[in-house]
């Protein structure tokens, strides 16, 4: 009769136990969510930390992930005016004179309405939103030439639709453009670095000169402004590609020599991968190298047989079927891949060279600038000379590069909260 007596008792002394550990665990809860609200007090009298306010789980369905064995770069340009441009000139006041084509005349629209299909998978439908989420709290940089600030434009076109107006700001502090986006303690910016090393074409505005000088060991000046960016978005091409040889030093500053332009390039990549090897951090930043973008200056290249010696002007659809252009080095391509392959810290290759080379259409021509100023009536009047077939309209294909580097930080998401 005694062992159950003695079973209550012990079941009634550890009831009070039972009972405070319940209540410790309920405080304990009420305090995390307390902090966890965006009324703590905790955080109004001591700020949060940054680029964590109001951070929402962001939702990535398997319709946002690119399949694993999926080549995105690999597809065609289908028609769709359903859902493409993803903005309008009107609606992005962010964009310069040079990439509004419509705006400055151009008569058809055709090119802003194709959208790139991969064969194997599909592309996530850009979600202005989950990339905002994604760059809550960092810095997302693009560095290179005229080319990549397009891509940065057209980024901050695909993003600022969704962000009150007082909320959001452009700002140039040369060599660099700043959009940020205060709610969200985020910047998408630009960096202006036409060979990525060090040269005397780094002044953001005046660096038209007659001999251009590269410094192919030289970064350190360029670097200092890369340090710590959370996402950095490397371009490099054109402008090496404008003679044969280039002027550059290597080693002495004072010794000034003729490089081929192809030793040139290598010389200056492997200053920027030892960069990349002893400044990233490839816990917390994330890396992309763009492939070149192609240029379409000869339209016998793509019309064959006809004899025929204009350029991109006057082009209103794409490439059908297999073409490469002259203009796209496939020693400098096999050079950024093999220079890639061997970095210690992982940096992605986006080659949206192929891709771009079937956009004949979707140039500047004779609707961008010429030295800083719209090209006057003569000027239009002479395609030959003065259509510009290295540029893009936007919106237009650079929208494209940015929904491609859009999935892959989708992808890479969760390595990168």
């Amino acid at each position: 009769m005694m062992k159950p007596l003695s079973l209550d008792r012990r079941i009634q002394s550890l009831f009070p136990i039972a009972l405070a550990s319940l209540l410790i665990i309920g405080t304990a809860r009420l305090v995390l969510d307390n902090l966890q609200s965006n009324d703590s007090r905790v955080f109004r009298l001591y700020g949060w930390p940054r680029g964590e306010k109001h951070r929402l789980p962001i939702v990535i369905s398997p319709k946002d992930r690119i399949d694993e064995g999926c080549n995105v770069f690999e597809g065609k340009w289908v028609w769709d005016n359903e859902s493409y441009p993803h903005y309008t000139e009107e609606s992005c006041p962010f964009l310069v004179k040079q990439v509004t084509c419509q705006r400055n005349g151009r008569p058809d629209s055709f090119y802003k309405n194709w959208r790139w299909q991969p064969n194997e998978c599909n592309l996530p439908r850009f979600d202005p939103l989950k990339l905002l989420q994604i760059l809550r709290g960092k810095r997302l940089m693009f560095v290179g030439d005229s080319v990549q600030r397009a891509q940065f434009e057209s980024m901050v076109c695909l993003v600022q639709s969704v962000i009150p107006e007082g909320k959001k700001s452009l700002r140039r502090v040369p060599p660099r453009k700043i959009f940020t986006i205060e709610e969200y303690d985020a910047s998408i910016e630009y960096y202006w670095a036409p060979f990525i090393v060090e040269s005397n074409s780094d002044h953001a505005t005046n660096h038209t000169v007659k001999k251009r000088s590269v410094k192919l060991d030289s970064i350190a000046k360029h670097g200092k402004e890369w340090e710590g960016v959370d996402v950095l978005v490397f371009e490099s091409y054109v402008w090496w590609m404008y003679k044969p040889l280039i002027n550059a030093t290597y080693g002495s500053p004072f010794d000034v020599k003729e490089y081929n332009v192809t030793t040139a390039y290598r010389l200056a990549l492997e200053t920027w991968a030892n960069w990349i090897d002893t400044k990233i951090n490839p816990h917390t930043q994330k890396v992309f190298f763009m492939s070149l973008s192609p240029t379409h200056l000869w339209n016998w290249e793509w019309k064959p047989g006809t004899g025929s010696d204009g350029n991109c002007f006057n082009e209103s659809y794409p490439i059908q079927g297999p073409y490469w252009g002259t203009g796209s080095s496939l020693k400098i391509m096999d050079m950024v891949h093999d220079t890639l392959q061997q970095l210690k810290v992982n940096v992605t290759l986006l080659n949206i060279t192929q891709l771009s080379e079937f956009r004949k259409d979707a140039h500047t021509s004779i609707y961008g600038e010429h030295k800083g100023k719209l090209l006057t009536k003569e000027q239009r009047s002479d395609p030959k000379n003065f259509a510009d077939c290295i540029h893009w309209c936007l919106p237009g294909v650079p929208d494209t590069w940015n929904e491609i580097l859009y999935a892959y930080l989708l992808k890479n998401y969760q390595s990168f909260l």
